[in-house]
């Protein structure tokens, strides 16, 4: 049974990330949606995430329920991003093995945006 959200976000749209991902991955485990929830910056997102206030504030938000992030470590380091993005918990990494592992995981669904 698929237990495990992945939420891949690329785009550089801060209200359609607000209104979305955040927003439904912020309330999936408090409202046991899901048992694990993981967002992971990709591309052009990753300059939201380093630089809205708004977003950054979410993300924390989001941590303290149980939420996991990630960021993409090679888009981290060509939009310079690492030390703003690992400064409120998210980790720069090969981004690719998680994704990799959940689009062929029977526990993991997958949603991008």
């Amino acid at each position: 049974m698929k237990d495990k959200l992945l939420i891949v976000i690329s785009t550089d749209n801060a209200d359609s990330i607000m209104k979305f991902p955040l927003l439904y991955g912020g309330v999936s485990l408090p409202r046991d949606y899901w048992k694990r929830v993981h967002v992971m910056f990709w591309g052009a997102s990753i300059m939201q995430a380093r630089d809205n206030k708004i977003i950054r504030e979410k993300v924390l938000s989001m941590q303290k329920d149980g939420v996991e992030f990630s960021s993409c470590i090679v888009c981290a380091q060509e939009y310079e991003a690492v030390e703003s993005l690992e400064y409120i918990g998210i980790p720069c990494n090969h981004t690719g093995e998680l994704l990799t592992e959940a689009l062929k995981s029977e526990e993991w669904s997958v949603l991008t945006i």
